[in-house]
């Protein structure tokens, strides 16, 4: 599989994110395809990460798969020829979709990323450990980071296709979305966690935090849509070397942000755009850290 920084497909295309091309099929559906980019510290790098995009689609795909007695979502099919018969147009470009694309419903995207907080980690850990809150809301006090929250902590924040999101109340969601809705939305949420957290842990691997999106297809139903539980939209913990009071080795970017760190701290780097060239090593292990991950999650090698 050829690694890919952008796609150019015989569909109008109709966004462009960080990693994710997507494009419009029929009035209808989507087709979401996942290229090989990757962003740090909100820059995305000149580099690919060679079978990222393959990673996050088949993960997504897989749990999508697993999720049909939780939650509807947005899925039709992750599979290259069944996309292609749904739209014959790329069939010449099977070679770009196979692997990194899915065909989905198209909904209306609801303004909000609905984020599951299991363990506090990451920005969470750093404004709790500065004020003792989260989206300016007291938490209990005497946590550790990385320490198990029980229960898990909903924990919304705004949509952002450039720079970081920001963690907002759920009560600025019931005035963005209305009381009904926020509330779905909620619950949709801590079920889906409850399962992937569960589902997870039996493979040895611990969801420590992760974001859904949702949307209303044409059915008027909210759905689950975007990715799900991959390590992009996901914090992925080791099982047997989890220790709280301390921050924990990932199964994403991790070599990548090291690497970034350590060209900061050396003066060579300032943080913004354009980012260093990445050595070979450093996206060689950055893959590998990817293919890991579907592993763990799947119990099956990659095969596209």
């Amino acid at each position: 599989m050829n690694a890919m920084h952008a796609s150019d497909l015989p569909l109008p295309r109709i966004g462009r994110g960080k990693v994710r091309d997507i494009y419009a099929v029929g009035d209808d559906r989507v087709l979401l395809l996942t290229t090989d980019r990757i962003s740090a510290f909100d820059v995305v790098m000149a580099e690919t990460i060679p079978m990222k995009g393959a990673v996050l689609t088949q993960i997504s795909a897989w749990w999508f798969r697993q999720l049909g007695g939780v939650t509807p979502h947005h899925m039709i099919s992750a599979d290259a020829d069944d996309i292609i018969r749904e739209a014959p147009a790329l069939k010449p470009h099977r070679a770009d979709i196979a692997g990194r694309a899915m065909l989905c419903r198209r909904t209306t995207v609801f303004p909000v990323e609905c984020v599951i907080r299991g363990y506090i980690s990451g920005s969470a850990w750093k404004e709790y450990s500065a004020s003792g809150t989260l989206a300016g809301e007291k938490l209990k006090p005497g946590l550790v980071e990385s320490q198990k929250l029980e229960p898990a902590i909903f924990s919304p924040a705004t949509k952002a296709e450039t720079g970081h999101d920001e963690n907002i109340t759920v009560a600025r969601v019931r005035q963005l979305l209305g009381d009904e809705v926020a509330e779905k939305l909620e619950r949709m949420a801590r079920a889906i966690y409850a399962f992937g957290e569960q589902t997870a842990r039996k493979r040895g691997i611990i969801i420590a935090d992760t974001k859904f999106e949702f949307g209303r297809d044409s059915d008027g139903r909210i759905i689950l849509i975007d990715e799900v539980m991959t390590p992009d939209s996901s914090r992925f913990w080791a099982a047997d070397v989890y220790q709280p009071g301390q921050p924990q080795p990932s199964f994403d970017k991790q070599p990548l942000r090291d690497y970034l760190d350590a060209e900061r701290r050396a003066g060579r780097w300032n943080g913004d755009a354009p980012p260093p060239p990445l050595p070979e090593s450093v996206v060689a292990a950055t893959s590998k850290r990817y293919l890991e991950a579907y592993r763990r999650v799947t119990g099956d090698d990659l095969k596209v």
